[in-house]
């Protein structure tokens, strides 16, 4: 087996942490996968995982051996992509990831305006309330909300978010309006059960209120019809709610006791190594996203 290929294996055993699924992956079988670590190390001089029956984990030699295998097999790949144009034109398939409503509302116009400025271009999408393990799952672009562990992937900040609390004026004319966060005892809520959803809610200042929902609803756009419909408050993302609170169907409240609003970035995993299709997208992306007054 040529040492290119060996390393090949080697990071994708290192990424995935298991010789099987990594087996899998390369559709290889799970001896000769072993056979070429095994060969690798003898070759190298240094043994490159810690192996128990539980878990595979990269040494310190290892860890330095794994990047730069990936900037070796990415300069490779560039050099190949480049002789066959597709670093300077956008071809092939693009994945992009984000969080479910959010890839709905503003990614999915995005990859809309992309795919008709590119008609060579396909496209996928996972819009999921999850976490995505962006490698493994073959995503070329993600959109994400929150803080960002350091990944070592190239990230573009594009706008913030806010956590807010609001209600329908209908019903803020029959219950009032609460004016500290304490207030919410004495409120109708309506609450979501989706993955990031939490009871306990949390204010500047260290404030936090443990709710007692009247509704809990498993999606975010149940909890946000329920309170257009007047019948309770709700806390969501305040771009989940940017269209009623234009059209005047919603109302945010408690603004002065809002905790610092979260990030939104743009990230993808090859940095100046990324092919056109890739550096194309992220560039409408940061744009359009830019642009948009509700996310800024």
């Amino acid at each position: 087996m040529d040492r290119w290929q060996a390393m090949r294996i080697f990071v994708k055993v290192a990424e995935t942490e298991s010789f099987a699924e990594s087996a899998r992956q390369l559709h290889m079988s799970a001896p000769a996968v072993t056979r070429a670590v095994a060969a690798l190390e003898e070759t190298i001089g240094a043994r490159l995982f810690v192996r128990t029956t539980r878990s595979v984990k990269l040494t310190e030699a290892g860890g330095r051996y794994f990047d730069d295998c990936r900037r070796i097999l990415l300069d490779i790949v560039e050099a190949e992509a480049s002789a066959a144009g597709s670093y300077a034109t956008p071809s092939g398939m693009l994945a992009i990831t984000a969080s479910a409503l959010f890839g709905q509302m503003y990614v999915l116009p995005i990859m809309s305006e992309y795919l008709d400025a590119y008609p060579t271009m396909s496209g996928r999408t996972l819009f999921v309330d999850r976490p995505v393990n962006i490698i493994e799952e073959g995503i070329d672009v993600a959109i994400r909300i929150g803080h960002l562990p350091d990944s070592g992937f190239s990230a573009t900040k594009v706008g913030s978010i806010r956590r807010v609390v609001c209600g329908s004026p209908a019903y803020f004319e029959r219950f009032g309006v609460p004016t500290t966060p304490a207030d919410l005892r004495d409120h109708r809520i309506v609450a979501s059960t989706s993955a990031w959803a939490s009871p306990e809610w949390r204010f500047s200042g260290d404030q936090r209120v443990t709710i007692q929902p009247r509704l809990q609803c498993n999606t975010n756009e149940a909890v946000i019809a329920t309170a257009i419909a007047g019948a309770g408050l709700t806390r969501v993302l305040h771009y989940q709610i940017g269209p009623a609170l234009l059209e005047g169907k919603l109302q945010i409240v408690l603004g002065d006791h809002e905790e610092a609003p979260l990030p939104i970035h743009v990230l993808h995993p090859e940095g100046r190594h990324a092919p056109a299709k890739v550096r194309a997208f992220v560039d409408l992306a940061v744009s359009r996203l830019r642009e948009n007054r509700l996310l800024n």
